[in-house]
């Protein structure tokens, strides 16, 4: 009977992520790595159902995990696309204030983007709001210049491609099922077979919290999915948004409200809206899990985000179901929007991290293992940090084997 091959690292997950770690951890040319994705093709989830912006950095706390790979991965972000023939446009956008109650919470956003080194930032007047959106309205607003667009899929495919050439290994359709140990080693069940490696990288998104307990993790929190459901803009409305406009996003909730962003490829995507998902891969109303459900309910943690954001949740979950209220929201920022302008687009499920106090987790979510790293927390701007954060990883598992 042959002897099996034995990695340095196994990285569960696929998505940009995923991709990013094993990239940075393949610069060590000794190291042998394969990365096991469940679907039959990378970026399947988060990475493939965003909204595609190269993030600037604005909203994160200073000195968060956020904020240093956010505004350090945007500019690698940047620099990768350009080495790499990726289409990406550094297009800027307008963050918009529509009434004196976000007047605070506009000051705190330039403060942060300030104080996290962003560049060009411009407060607007009124008046000004329309050099930049001639059809937005707002009684204030910052111009961000470093915000930008580009499909992740492509950088995740570039990623893999990469992956490749420095002799990693890719497995498709190979969902990790459990652990076991043999000797000082690992061995991983999936189910395409088994792999053996010395140390996991758990880049599981969805699934990141039951992945750290079939490794033995406590990981103290569990995964909510709430699925982001888009509209898009009909052809002949398109030059009502020339790039990207968001509203002054509320600070109790870790999404940034609905907003309007132009795509790299073309068209013009309206939302998301944040409604809770009843399946972890829950893209449409109809998707429903029983275990999904089962599990959330269980969980203590969910009954006291509940009662502290019920407003918020029956608000999501009738936009949800009403095109009326979604394209209500979409006014304050656009007032000459109609119902007619707009049609269903697709639909993303973020992975956000849930702590039993009740509290959503904003900042990214790194936890160490014996022999192990899980990537539990990675929401947005985790695609466009994906160099940086990968490098960050990357860094704990080399300093864990060594």
């Amino acid at each position: 009977m042959s002897t099996p091959k034995l990695y340095d690292v196994a990285v569960i997950g696929g998505g940009i992520a995923g991709t990013a770690t094993a990239m940075q951890l393949l610069q060590n040319k000794n190291l042998s790595l394969i990365i096991i994705e469940a679907e039959e093709k990378l970026a399947r989830h988060q990475t493939g159902n965003n909204s595609g912006v190269v993030h600037s950095g604005l909203y994160y706390k200073p000195g968060s995990l956020k904020a240093k790979n956010c505004v350090e991965g945007r500019t690698l972000m940047y620099s990768f696309c350009k080495e790499h023939n990726i289409a990406h446009e550094q297009c800027g956008k307008l963050v918009v204030a529509v009434n004196e109650n976000e007047i605070p919470f506009l000051d705190e956003l330039e403060a942060r983007g300030k104080a996290n080194g962003l560049i060009g930032i411009k407060r607007l007047k009124e008046e000004e709001i329309s050099e930049y959106e001639p059809h937005a309205a707002g009684i204030a607003g910052l111009y961000v210049p470093e915000t930008g667009i580009v499909d992740y899929v492509q950088v995740t495919n570039a990623y893999s491609k990469i992956i490749k050439e420095h002799n990693g290994e890719i497995k498709t359709s190979s969902r990790f099922l459990r652990l076991n140990k043999d000797h000082q080693n690992f061995v991983l069940e999936t189910t395409s077979g088994e792999v053996h490696c010395k140390f996991i990288v758990n880049c599981g998104g969805l699934y990141s919290d039951r992945i750290a307990k079939l490794c033995g993790v406590k990981p103290n929190l569990q995964i909510i999915p709430f699925r982001g459901e888009y509209y898009e803009i009909k052809p002949d409305k398109e030059h009502i948004v020339k790039n990207l406009i968001y509203p002054v996003p509320d600070p109790k909730f870790p999404f940034l409200g609905v907003h309007f962003t132009r795509m790299i490829h073309g068209g013009i995507e309206a939302g998301p809206n944040a409604v809770l998902a009843f399946k972890r891969e829950g893209y449409t109303k109809r998707d429903i899990s029983i275990q999904d459900l089962s599990q959330m309910f269980l969980y203590s943690g969910f009954w006291k985000m509940a009662s502290k954001h019920y407003k918020m949740g029956v608000d999501e979950f009738t936009r949800s179901f009403s095109k009326k209220r979604f394209v209500k929201a979409l006014q304050k920022l656009i007032p000459e929007i109609r119902e007619e302008d707009i049609h269903p687009g697709g639909a993303g499920v973020r992975a956000q991290a849930l702590e039993p106090n009740g509290k959503l987790v904003d900042d990214f979510r790194i936890v160490e293992g014996e022999k192990m790293v899980h990537v539990l927390n990675a929401p947005s701007p985790a695609a466009t940090a994906s160099i940086s954060i990968g490098r960050t990883i990357a860094e704990l598992v080399r300093k864990r084997m060594s």
